[in-house]
This record gives C-alpha cells, sequence and structure tokens, in this order.
C-alpha cells in the first residue's frame, strides 16, 4: 500500500506542508500508527529532549489539557518536567489559560514514595526554568480540578482555581482515569 494512502501519513503531511494547521488522530488508529508518521515526516523541534501528547477534554463550560497520556510509559523527573512545559505551551497556543496540576497519589508534602519523589522533582525543576507558569504539585487529581484547591497540603500553588493543564506521573494513571462526573 502507498504511505499516502494512509489516513495518517495524509494528515501528517498537510500539516507538514501547510494545507492543514493540524490533525486530530487515535481514534480509530493506533498510537504508533497515529504518532510514527510525525516522527518520519515533521521530527521534533529543536530542543525538544522528549516527545510527549498531549489530550484536549472539551467540556461544556472549559477545555482541559492532559499530558501525556500516550507516549511515555514511565517518564522521570526532568521528562516529566519537559512534558509540563510542552503541555503548558500547546495549551497556550490554543488560547487555554494555563494551570498545571502536577498530579501524584499524593497532594503536598505528605505522601512519601519514589514516584510521588519524582512528581514533586519535576515540580521543582519546573518552577525554575518557567517560574512565570502557574502550577502546583503533586496534588491528586481530584484535589487539582476543583475550586477550592489550594489547600494548606499544596504549598506553592500558584492560583486559586482549577487546573487546566493536568500533567500525569506515568501511562498507568493516565488511562485509569474517568470522569468524576455522572454521565
Amino acid at each position: 500500500m502507498d504511505a499516502v494512502a494512509d489516513p495518517s501519513y495524509f494528515g501528517t503531511l498537510m500539516v507538514q506542508t501547510g494545507a492543514a494547521h493540524g490533525m486530530v488522530s487515535g481514534a480509530a488508529h493506533t498510537t504508533a500508527a497515529t504518532i510514527r508518521p510525525a516522527f518520519e515526516i515533521i521530527r521534533s523541534a529543536p530542543g525538544v529532549s522528549v516527545v510527549s501528547s498531549v489530550f484536549f477534554m472539551c467540556l461544556a463550560d472549559r477545555v482541559l489539557v492532559y499530558g501525556d497520556c500516550a507516549v511515555n510509559p514511565q517518564p522521570d523527573a526532568a521528562q516529566l518536567a519537559d512534558i509540563a512545559i510542552n503541555s503548558a505551551e500547546t495549551a497556550a497556543r490554543f488560547g487555554v489559560d494555563v494551570r498545571i496540576a502536577m498530579l501524584s497519589y499524593s497532594t503536598g508534602t505528605c505522601g512519601r514514595g519514589e514516584q510521588v519523589d519524582a512528581v514533586r522533582h519535576a515540580t521543582e525543576l519546573v518552577r525554575e526554568r518557567r517560574p512565570e507558569l502557574r502550577m502546583g504539585g503533586p496534588i491528586q487529581y481530584d484535589a487539582g480540578s476543583t475550586r477550592t484547591w489550594p489547600s494548606s497540603n499544596s504549598r506553592g500553588a500558584r492560583w486559586l482555581d482549577c487546573a487546566t493543564v493536568f500533567i500525569f506521573p506515568d501511562l498507568h494513571t493516565a488511562s485509569a482515569l474517568r470522569d468524576p462526573r455522572p454521565p
């Protein structure tokens, strides 16, 4: 089969040539089939150390951005920081008011463990590299998605509204998320 006949390759070629501004894919194709053409044709931007994905969750009253839910199975702290910064930049390009929640099984300083420590370190790295970003972490999804955050456990949070950009610590956690609201 000619590669251009494949919708993922065709759409990627349209983006590369400027015939399209973007491409939505993944619902009917595997992650690998969706991102392989971008790696082959567009490639990553100079200076990007880790390629990641974002999902836009278009709700009735707001748009949420979830990163990385498809590419990096177990990112380290430096990769999580890059994913957060890249996700924030993507969200801003689409007009989302960026407020980042670095997700963990523990909020603030109350939890211990390798995973929560990686999220805590990633949060510090983002603050060092991009201090203007409004963010908090580590934080649990329910705490980051409510308007009552920051609480006493979320020292260092820089906003008084719910997060709009959620950074998941790994693919397992991202895959387990379900919308807490009833259908």
